[in-house]
């Protein structure tokens, strides 16, 4: 295990390197000049290229990429061009928000998405299975910002029960964390209800009930336990399209997190800040997904063999 451990974190290293190299040049191609973004218009043209000189925007961009990835291995992922601030505190700011609704939204979309997943395999085709389905459907085609929305609505205006804006308490959380977490809920309960009937159509669970072990651990200790490969994916996939994804709910409830912060940066052409969003994200992502093949060998020693 330990071989196969490590040998997934040396994977990680090219894939950072690659991902490094793909997000500052990319971001480059994006159309307009932050320098004009932050200056405002009718700024003098020369005001401008000393500003582009003194940022360094005008050397060849491979120097520019080179003295990004030199500050960033000494711990400076540069200053934002907008506020004039350090990027690793503006990041600092927002990314233990966003991670506390991504962390959130996934727990309540797995741990109920499973259970219904389950639930509906158990009474396949039955009123409860087109019943979970049906709101799964839902849960998957509505606009998490919709959904959002309407929760504002209900508990907020009409009930007065939660706060709308920020995340300052508790009370705070249990709208946006609802939002993210119904938005998956269709997905991990689909994806559970399917690869439960895969398993639960194999031989060794007939041989398990027809030798009289009594059904909860037919269900949860066999068919689920040999279940948990695709559901494990579809939780690391859940968790990271939440870690970018979140934007729209972060703006709907005024939640100073990455997802907002991201589109502030495109919109302000925030080089730094955006280029520097972009890879902890990336790179939290792919931790994320290590973390998730660590686990499949845990849980199925055959992986780490093959």
């Amino acid at each position: 295990m330990l071989k196969y451990a490590i040998k997934r974190i040396l994977q990680m290293i090219p894939l950072l390197i690659a991902l490094s190299v793909i997000v500052f040049f990319l971001i480059r191609w994006i159309p307009g000049d932050p320098v004009s973004a932050m200056l405002g218009p009718g700024v003098p043209a020369s005001n401008i290229e000393f500003e582009r000189e003194r940022l360094g925007l005008n050397d060849p961009i491979i120097v520019q990429y080179v003295r990004w990835v030199r500050d960033i291995f000494q711990g400076d992922l540069g200053k934002s061009i907008v506020s004039k601030k350090p990027v690793v505190y503006e990041i600092s700011r927002r990314l233990p928000v966003t991670l506390t609704l991504a962390v959130g939204g996934t727990v309540i979309s797995s741990v109920l998405g499973v259970i219904l997943g389950v639930i509906a395999a158990m009474r396949q085709n039955r009123f409860l299975d087109n019943l979970i389905m049906s709101v799964s459907l839902l849960t998957v085609s509505m606009p998490s910002f919709f959904f959002a929305l309407m929760l504002m609505l209900i508990f907020s205006v009409q009930l007065g029960w939660l706060p709308s804006i920020g995340l300052n308490s508790p009370a705070h959380a249990v709208m946006p964390l609802l939002a993210l977490g119904s938005s998956g809920l269709g997905f991990m309960a689909r994806t559970t209800r399917s690869a439960m009937l895969d398993v639960i159509r194999q031989d060794y669970i007939r041989t398990s009930r027809s030798r009289g072990i009594p059904e909860k651990i037919v269900i949860y200790s066999h068919a689920l336990k040999n279940s948990m490969i695709p559901i494990i994916t579809a939780i690391g996939l859940r968790f990271g399209g939440l870690l970018a994804g979140s934007a729209v709910t972060e703006t709907v409830f005024s939640i100073p997190g990455m997802g907002k912060f991201l589109v502030d940066s495109v919109t302000k052409r925030d080089y730094p800040c955006l280029q520097a969003a972009i890879l902890v994200l990336a790179t939290i992502f792919i931790v994320v997904n290590t973390i998730v093949d660590l686990i499949y060998a845990a849980v199925d020693p055959r992986i780490r063999y093959e």
